[in-house]
């Protein structure tokens, strides 16, 4: 891996974990002033000072319980991290797959995020095995 690659994925470990420990310090180091923030299921922060925001008020009500990167994909000022995200939200446990992608602007720090949601639990309408 090249260094830009694994000095990205420090970050968005640190970003992770950040949430983990509920511990926002760390945000002004991962995310460009003019950040733009995309949830997956719809809302979208614009700016630092809204994402730091979102991170104080989201934890007043949730705490992440888990979140396990599964793996990293770099391409040109991109990268694409798979996760399983888990957390409790006003009392309730739920948890999903999902893919970020986050865009770096020359300063290294993250200037566009967007999340993508997937099941985690998934049926299988024709079996389990392969043909």
């Amino acid at each position: 891996m090249n260094p830009e690659g694994s000095r990205r994925e420090k970050l968005i470990r640190r970003y992770f974990a950040a949430w983990l420990q509920n511990d926002p310090a760390c945000l002004p180091q991962v995310f460009a002033a003019d950040a733009v923030y995309s949830e997956c299921y719809g809302p979208e922060y614009r700016g630092l000072s809204q994402i730091q925001k979102w991170f104080a008020d989201w934890n007043r009500r949730g705490r992440v319980l888990r979140w396990d990167i599964r793996g990293f994909l770099h391409d040109g000022p991109q990268t694409a991290v798979e996760w399983y995200f888990q957390c409790e939200y006003d009392g309730e446990v739920s948890g999903f797959d999902g893919v970020s992608l986050a865009a770096f602007d020359g300063d290294g720090k993250i200037v566009r995020l967007r999340e993508f949601q997937s099941k985690a639990e998934h049926c299988f309408p024709y079996g389990e095995e392969t043909e």
